[in-house]
């Protein structure tokens, strides 16, 4: 045994970085490990570089809507080898800015796989390594699926870095991955399928913008299919035979080009945690609401790698890495606070939520005032060509305060913040509708909406 520690963090995604700078900043002795380049699911493999191939599929779009109408979009299309390039120019420097921000704050950056040898101890490559505490925040990865030639499909990592995009793309659920990726790569000029097992695909979103969604989807050749599962991959030709199934009726689809959307796991299965003491699922370490393991009071969690009422949002994973080193180094018992956080899939235009659904404030007992709003012919959309937006806002009746937005359209993703915050200080529908914004501006709707 040659190295102790105050704190040993695995995984170097957002929650972990945030967690190993907090304590090291404090003048622990901490390392941290990822076996991965610096800078976890969000900044390389996920959110960021999405949101980037998505400002292609914007422009394409927006020029498209502008037909007619003083713009001429003929000829316009996506060179996707020059968008990944420009995503290359973000993605590229993080792991190095991620590990001389670490090393700046005192904390040791180690590289490689870890696992557990037992309740304190940990094995990186060879190395053994004891610590106090450990900070598991090692993300999530892609469901394992039980279908033949599951083994076929790509995963969302290798599509944000696919050097050529084929004419045809199937994708496997009907989740943020599926319905993100697909309007990209429709404005792209695939021809994208979804094929969904469930009858609503996104069920964490409004049922009724979910539907607006999919029908603005089908305009830009999207092709959803429900209630329809996979039966078997196989290889035909240059691309591949996907056998689905609907009901009782089968069929073939041929593609170039099948993706994983099918939802993730916690990336818990390779740390040996039974060698700690821990225990786990699915969703993540068994934590107390102050993310302690409820196993081995040496090990925290945080982010995907923590079974918690978050959602698997990399904000989310940021508070919990915060809170985490908090708890730890004041030995003290916080939760992390999930009220008022947004989250949006971000297809075009884009669709948002913050707050209980309309179903979830009904069985809480509120009684619910449901204010929905076709905004389609409103002047910020009117401005710009686009007629499918809408929104939804549940108001209780005997307080006044906001219970839930949903929101479907143009910028809505930062309209949406608005309502986060209103609902994280619990004001009511007149406080923030008080409020003066810049005017002509998608935020100056607010008041109308409510």
């Amino acid at each position: 045994m040659s190295e102790t520690y105050d704190l040993i963090v695995i995984g170097a995604g957002m929650a972990g970085v945030a967690a190993a700078n907090k304590c090291g900043a404090a003048d622990w002795r901490v390392a941290i490990v990822d076996a991965l380049p610096y800078g976890g699911t969000c900044a390389l493999r996920g959110c960021d570089p999405k949101k980037i191939l998505r400002r292609g599929a914007e422009i394409v779009d927006a020029a498209r809507l502008m037909d007619g109408k003083g713009i001429d979009p003929s000829g316009l299309k996506i060179n996707w080898s020059d968008l990944m390039a420009h995503k290359r120019g973000f993605t590229d420097p993080v792991p190095d800015k991620m590990e001389k921000g670490l090393i700046g704050n005192g904390v040791e950056t180690l590289h490689g796989a870890a696992r557990f040898t037992d309740a304190d101890t940990l094995e990186v490559d060879g190395q053994r390594y004891q610590s106090q505490r450990f900070l598991v925040a090692a993300g999530a990865i892609p469901k394992p699926v039980t279908f033949a030639g599951a083994d076929l499909m790509i995963d969302s990592t290798d599509f944000l870095n696919l050097e050529a995009l084929p004419k045809r793309i199937l994708f496997v659920g009907g989740g943020f991955v599926s319905f993100e990726f697909a309007h990209i790569a429709a404005r792209a000029g695939s021809a994208p399928v979804i094929v969904d097992r469930g009858a609503r695909p996104l069920n964490s979103f409004d049922p009724d913008l979910v539907e607006m969604l999919i029908e603005r989807s089908a305009i830009v050749g999207v092709d959803l299919q429900r209630e329809t599962e996979i039966v078997s991959i196989t290889a035909s030709g240059a691309g591949f035979a996907v056998e689905v199934k609907t009901g009782e009726n089968t069929a073939t689809i041929e593609t170039d080009l099948v993706v994983h959307g099918a939802g993730r796991i916690a990336a818990l299965a390779d740390l040996n945690l039974e060698a700690a003491g821990v225990a786990y699922g699915d969703k993540g370490i068994i934590v107390a609401p102050h993310l302690q393991s409820t196993t081995n009071s040496a090990v925290f969690a945080a982010g995907d790698s923590a079974d918690t009422k978050g959602m698997p949002l990399t904000p989310v994973a940021v508070i919990e890495g915060k809170v985490a080193a908090s708890n730890m180094l004041k030995n003290t018992q916080t939760a992390p606070d999930y009220g008022g956080i947004p989250t949006a899939v971000f297809t075009v235009p884009e669709l948002a939520r913050v707050g209980m659904l309309e179903a979830e404030a009904k069985e809480a007992g509120h009684d619910v005032d449901v204010r929905f709003t076709d905004t389609g012919g409103w002047y910020s959309n009117y401005r710009i060509g686009e007629k499918s937006a809408a929104a939804k806002v549940l108001v209780d009746k005997s307080s006044s305060k906001i219970l839930g937005a949903h929101l479907f359209g143009p910028e809505y993703g930062e309209l949406i913040n608005f309502f986060g915050l209103a609902i994280k200080l619990q004001l009511t529908a007149k406080q923030l509708k008080s409020m003066t914004a810049a005017y002509p501006s998608v935020g100056s709707d607010l008041g109308s909406l409510l």
